[in-house]
């Protein structure tokens, strides 16, 4: 069975290139579904503030990453430690949105309930989360007539809905157009001064313009984990090289 520790004060760990508390902390982490091992003794350790990207090929575990984290599967084994600060407070936005069947205002309406938002504060926090999105002007359209960067951009606000320390984003702008992955990331950016952001992309221009640290992933492992920086320009590992490189991975 694993342990996973969802109220720590403050974690003794922190990370391998900085002295910043730690978000969360996984150590030996095993997830296996039908017989096959998908994540293999996955040890990560975040920091608290900033954007953390997870790069890697297709299959390398990256979504079933974040859907661990967000508690939507458990491992098999290993360890799972989170800051007592984000407790409760993670979100996870889908590379495919899942929106309601309901206008747009209704679809974060619903969210500020569900969130327990004090029902005074409800209305000044539907503008604030529209205007955010750029979505004033089609707050009564149905969600799901939107285009797809409109309702990725209602899904990433509907996130924020509550405001959640830990922001996890799924290959928010896969399919994008340009302007449309533009207005995500300015969302990401923003909501980043107060939010822990992972955030997992295939885009390396995307993540030199917004990660703050990289983990690479390979075959269910976290082969490298730096800032973004080193990751780019001088990778420790020859996975990381050959991917950067667009190279076969063995």
């Amino acid at each position: 069975m694993a342990e996973t520790i969802a109220n720590v004060v403050a974690l003794p760990q922190r990370s391998a290139f900085d002295r910043e508390p730690l978000a969360l902390s996984l150590v030996g982490v095993n997830l296996e579904i039908a017989g096959q091992k998908l994540l293999q003794e996955m040890t990560i350790h975040l920091p608290l503030t900033g954007v953390s990207v997870i790069m890697g090929p297709n299959g390398a575990g990256k979504s079933l990453l974040l859907r661990l984290l967000a508690g939507l599967i458990e491992p098999a084994s290993g360890s799972i430690q989170v800051h007592s600060e984000l407790k409760d407070r993670i979100a996870l936005v889908f590379q495919r949105p899942v929106l309601l069947r309901r206008a747009v205002q209704a679809n974060l309406s619903h969210a500020l309930r569900v969130h327990k938002v004090p029902r005074n504060r409800r209305r000044r926090r539907l503008q604030e989360l529209l205007r955010m999105g750029g979505l004033t002007a089609l707050a009564d359209q149905p969600a799901r007539r939107l285009s797809g960067g409109e309702q990725q951009r209602l899904a990433m606000v509907r996130a924020m809905a509550a405001n959640p320390r830990l922001l996890l984003l799924d290959e928010p702008t896969a399919s994008l157009d340009p302007q449309s992955t533009a207005m995500i990331e300015t969302l990401i950016q923003g909501a980043s001064i107060e939010t822990k952001i992972l955030l997992v992309t295939h885009d390396r221009d995307q993540a030199q313009r917004l990660a703050d640290d990289v983990v690479f992933v390979h075959r269910g492992r976290a082969v490298e984990h730096s800032k973004a920086a080193q990751f780019f320009n001088r990778p420790a590992s020859e996975q990381a090289q050959a991917y950067l490189e667009g190279r076969p991975l063995l």
